[in-house]
């Protein structure tokens, strides 16, 4: 499988910034790779703006540089993928913790028909001092966990730096990112557009660098974990959302015919109040999740959802409006209902522990019909684009 504008199978592509120290040695042990397995392909370094004379070693020891202004670890990345010539890439840092002298089971992974082919540095090996503790016994599994979770995915070491893939095939996933975050977009984009993903085990040592690295734990780990919250709206919306609902209409459904004592604590309208908010919260994450899918899908962060369109050929901007108005009719003749009383009290004084029995089931009806209509009539909005 080779591109037709050129013959080359593979290319190695190295994200630069200072790495005079080691490029070197990481180039050589691609090269020699390349050549010792019959292996056509090139090297090729994403310098982002290095000022040590890395172009220069680069340049001297045959490597392709492209300069990349664009700042950040995915930004490097993806200027050197967009010009590489290889039919297959192979990625990875140019600090020489990664084994650049054993590409062959990338290559052949890839030769089978796998679109990305993970390197998976717990399978491998990691050499004492490679991995900060905090990195390997902490950073790495819970995000590979969450990742796992979230979209199903089969890596088992989402940030493994080293990794291949058909160059056609990533660059159909419209990767965005600019930094750290890019390693977790790859994997959840292949994963959720469903491309073959393998994985082979992979060696990590200490990079051979004076300076530390350019990684900020907790900040590019956050960045990791956010990507993947905003790339699953379902668990940062939708699941919560439902929980919300669920505890509010039980609690309310519990607590509205009158005060429950249990165990000596009474629970009356003060926690009635409450569950109608949770009822509230609930409802507004759940609109979101739709919101926040939709608006993915039509602007190309996310696979098209097959059910999600079905729904909305079944539903109409008139059924949204039609179930918010009955709510919201009830919520207010509920309203009414809690005038009348009042009034039947010569519009005195009400004991709370009745009058907002009726009052807060009402307002919430009220709140969740009027938030109903104007969803619809945003959700209508959002679908003209995917509808064109």
């Amino acid at each position: 499988m080779i591109n037709e504008n050129n013959d080359l199978e593979l290319t190695v592509v190295m994200p630069c910034l200072n790495e005079a120290e080691t490029l070197a040695v990481c180039i050589n042990k691609a090269l020699n790779s390349m050549r010792r397995d019959n292996i056509k392909g090139e090297v090729l370094i994403a310098d982002n703006g290095s000022t040590d004379g890395s172009q220069k070693i680069a340049t001297d020891l045959g490597a392709r540089v492209v300069a990349v202004d664009a700042k950040g670890y995915g930004s490097a990345l993806r200027g050197g993928i967009a010009v590489a010539k290889g039919t297959y890439v192979i990625m990875g840092d140019a600090d020489d913790s990664y084994d650049f002298s054993n590409l062959l089971p990338f290559v052949e992974k890839l030769r089978e028909g796998n679109e990305l082919v993970m390197g998976n540095r717990f399978k491998g090996g990691i050499a004492p001092g490679a991995m900060p503790p905090l990195h390997k016994y902490l950073g790495n599994p819970v995000l590979t966990g969450i990742g796992r979770i979230l979209f199903r995915s089969p890596s088992g070491d989402f940030h493994c730096g080293l990794r291949g893939f058909n160059r056609n095939a990533i660059l159909k996933l419209d990767l965005r990112t600019t930094g750290m975050e890019f390693a977790s977009e790859m994997v959840v984009k292949a994963t959720l557009n469903k491309i073959r993903i393998a994985e082979v085990p992979t060696t990590l040592s200490p990079d051979g660098r004076s300076r530390a690295p350019h990684l900020r734990s907790w900040r590019d780990g956050w960045r990791h974990l956010r990507f993947m919250l905003l790339y699953s709206p379902e668990w940062l919306f939708l699941y919560p959302g439902i929980i919300f609902m669920l505890v509010g209409l039980f609690a309310g459904l519990w607590l509205l015919p009158g005060p429950r004592d249990v165990g000596g604590v009474v629970f009356d309208v003060h926690t009635l109040l409450y569950a109608s908010l949770s009822i509230i919260i609930g409802y507004q994450a759940i609109m979101f999740a739709i919101f926040t899918k939709i608006f993915a899908v039509t602007v190309g962060l996310l696979p098209e959802n097959i059910g999600l369109s079905r729904m909305f050929r079944k539903t109409t901007l008139e059924q949204g409006l039609v179930v918010g108005a009955m709510l919201l009719l009830a919520g207010i003749a509920g309203s009414v209902y809690a005038v009348g009383f009042w009034g039947s009290c010569s519009f005195g004084s009400l004991d709370p522990v009745h009058s907002m029995r009726v009052i807060i089931p009402a307002f919430t009806l009220f709140a969740l019909g009027f938030q109903t209509i104007l969803s619809s009539f945003f959700l209508s909005i959002l679908w003209l684009r995917s509808t064109k």
